[in-house]
């Protein structure tokens, strides 16, 4: 997410209460973003020895360390105790959410005429809803989602919540980490009731034009939907995972993080996907692996089932000999 305005690196040092300034404290920094999504001009955060590398050659104009770090490419480093509370405080400090009171639409929203918002239906700041669109009952559209035309989203429906992402203290406890990405839903996409759609961390949560999404389903923070989707009741797609276009889920898919799913892959019913797969395939099972494969193994499960009897019978007779063997 870009901040209102640029701020500096020293600015920032003080809002986070930073113990130390490495590098040029006048740098402008132009927002705040998760690590795997950071670009020029961003502040992110890296907390764990086995990402300095990684943090210290991504595009990031700033970086929040627990120690100093080499550099000589620019950048800045604010050194805490503690950077993942640093970012969080950050995240408050620059993104004031608006907690929901009542049933309301933001003063701030912009809703075409033509969109139709039914009884009960809360709509926060910088919404924006487009034209034709309807959105049913009892909908809980958060801060930050841009709708296109012609969409539809179900009765109980919730788009915009707080990402599932939680870093686990030395006592056992856990902190949530602050969300201020947001949620873009193209034209024509229609989402069933009682759906979930999670802000992405600091990027884009994205379901693209076409794509129509059963009831039940969870969608996570950072996920990109592809066009022109089918997406059965009761699927899960965890964080930050690509869905290419076209791509066909039935009832139940579990898909885990960070995977990528390519252009017209259909994934059969309660199918769990532990690793990326390419595309114009289909898949089964868990874990997922090609759907004829998979079915060509429970095949033989149900013959060697059918005949282990038999089967037993032989390998007992070839161990008769071996008095110290059982044949299970």
């Amino acid at each position: 997410m870009k901040f209102e305005k640029p701020i500096t690196a020293e600015e920032i040092a003080q809002i986070i209460n930073a113990r130390n300034i490495i590098g040029d404290a006048k740098t402008p920094i132009y927002g705040i973003n998760e690590i795997h999504r950071v670009g020029e001009g961003d502040i992110t955060f890296v907390d764990h020895p086995k990402y300095f590398q990684k943090a210290l050659s991504s595009p990031a104009s700033a970086l929040i360390a627990p120690q100093p770090l080499d550099i000589n490419n620019g950048k800045v480093i604010l050194v805490v105790d503690k950077p993942f509370k640093a970012y969080n405080k950050l995240i408050k400090h620059f993104f004031k959410k608006e907690l929901p009171q009542g049933t309301f639409i933001h003063e701030s929203a912009e809703i075409h005429p033509t969109a139709h918002i039914s009884p009960g239906v809360f709509v926060g700041k910088d919404v924006k809803i487009g034209a034709n669109t309807i959105i049913y009952p009892n909908v809980v559209i958060l801060d930050n989602v841009e709708i296109g035309n012609n969409v539809k989203i179900g009765p109980g429906s919730v788009v915009g919540y707080d990402a599932f992402y939680y870093k686990r203290w030395e006592d056992g406890t856990y902190e949530q980490m602050e969300s201020c990405g947001k949620i873009i839903i193209e034209d024509n996409v229609d989402i069933g009731a009682n759906c979930t759609i999670d802000r992405a961390v600091s990027s884009v949560t994205i379901i693209k034009r076409g794509t129509k999404i059963d009831n039940l389903t969870h969608i996570a923070h950072g996920v990109v939907i592809g066009e022109n989707c089918l997406i059965s009741a009761q699927v899960g797609i965890a964080g930050k995972t690509i869905l290419g276009n076209r791509v066909i889920l039935w009832g139940q898919v579990g898909i885990s993080k960070s995977l990528t799913i390519g252009d017209d892959a259909e994934i059969y019913a309660q199918s769990g996907v532990d690793k990326s797969l390419p595309g114009k395939k289909t898949y089964f099972g868990s874990p997922a692996q090609e759907a004829r494969k998979a079915f060509k193994q429970l095949a033989i499960l149900r013959i060697l089932a059918q005949y282990w009897d038999v089967f037993k019978n032989i390998i007992l007779k070839n161990n008769k000999n071996k008095r110290n063997e059982r044949v299970v």
